[in-house]
């Protein structure tokens, strides 16, 4: 079920944002991506807002109901010069698909589409993108399940995405979300390693090369890959299984993590922010891919390219350790440290500065 909501406090908080907003008005982009967040999760019950999709518990033994919202906006996310319909529609639908794994789901149930365009947008354009949102469905599961259009002045796509956990195990109630495979971002703890599920950086290769920032990749083969991974990128529900079935039998199921659409070191960021610890990464195991080692920005476009779509996730050292024993591709990059701070931090203390943190809206 859903915590009730308190309807008094979205409306004095309301209220106080108008005055304030009176005395000193406050755009979007004073605030910022994350303190927007913040501040909107004033409208929800309480911790609503600190993963990258909602869970509504399920009264009939399969596993809870997964929620997620994400949004595609021409010019932000896509444009016709880098990404044809079709692959607007399997991005749409992977970034979403990528928020259920990332919460630990197993299955796909489906998405709606809210589609905004204007008038003179082709029947065409429209017609490959949901060929493209219905090829991505085939291939992870799922249906569409409807949705709306309108008008607009510019394309847009609004998605929410339904998954569901594994069926709960017999627990507690107080164990549980933690038996049900929930993975959340404050599920972290000091001593966990982290682990990130692939290589990091190909999108933003695939995308400076779609827009002629650079001429050509180190190897044709390498730069056919970062195409790919920009243009249709993969849910990691693969990297849920196999914690599934990788899990020591002494250890309970506690997993912090997200994916890294905004970034590896974002995605750091936020499982040690939210989980009271320092991400400390360590520069010579980062996940990056060996071809793209010349490339003069190839640390700074695994640290912050975002848009690779892997998991990055806490885990005690056991259980790490037998992950990427049986995940191909899967590494340790860092640890989780007692204390706290805003950015992670090198594995010898130095900041890792915030302008390498990911993609932010409204900056």
């Amino acid at each position: 079920m859903i915590t009730a909501l308190n309807t008094t406090a979205p409306v004095v908080a309301l209220r106080v944002a108008e005055g304030h907003a009176a005395e000193n008005p406050l755009s979007l982009g004073d605030l910022g991506e994350w303190e927007l967040i913040r501040r909107l999760s004033a409208f929800a019950p309480p911790g609503q807002f600190n993963d990258d999709a909602a869970v509504l518990d399920a009264d009939n033994g399969a596993g809870a109901l997964v929620v997620n919202t994400d949004v595609m906006v021409e010019g932000v996310h896509f444009s016709d010069r880098t990404t044809n319909p079709e692959d607007v529609g399997w991005r749409a639908a992977a970034a979403n698909l990528s928020d259920l794994a990332a919460m630990g789901c197993t299955t796909v149930v489906g998405l709606t589409v809210g589609l905004v365009a204007p008038a003179s947008t082709s029947w065409a354009w429209v017609e490959g993108v949901y060929c493209g949102l219905a090829a991505c469905l085939r291939h992870h599961g799922g249906v569409l399940l409807g949705g709306d259009c309108s008008g607009g002045s510019s394309r847009m796509l609004a998605i929410t995405a339904l998954g569901r956990l594994p069926a709960a195990r017999q627990a507690a109630p107080r164990d549980a979300a933690r038996s049900s495979g929930l993975i959340r971002r404050a599920d972290g703890s000091p001593g966990d390693w982290l682990v990130s599920s692939g290589p990091h950086g190909l999108s933003r290769l695939g995308l400076a090369l779609l827009q002629g920032e650079l001429s050509t990749a180190p190897t044709a083969e390498l730069g056919l890959r970062a195409i790919a991974a920009h243009r249709r990128p993969r849910p990691r529900f693969d990297v849920v299984r196999a914690l599934i079935s990788c899990r020591p039998a002494d250890l309970a199921w506690r997993v912090g993590g997200c994916d890294s659409s905004d970034g590896l070191a974002a995605a750091a960021a936020a499982i040690a922010s939210s989980s009271g610890c320092i991400a400390c990464l360590d520069p010579d195991a980062l996940p990056l891919e060996p071809a793209m080692a010349a490339l003069p920005n190839a640390r700074d476009w695994c640290l912050a390219g975002g848009e690779d779509f892997e998991l990055v996730l806490a885990l005690a050292p056991a259980w790490a350790a037998a992950l990427c024993q049986l995940l191909p591709g899967c590494r340790p990059v860092g640890v989780l440290e007692p204390g706290r701070a805003e950015v992670p931090r090198w594995s010898n203390g130095d900041p890792i500065t915030p302008e390498l943190g990911g993609y932010q809206h409204f900056g």
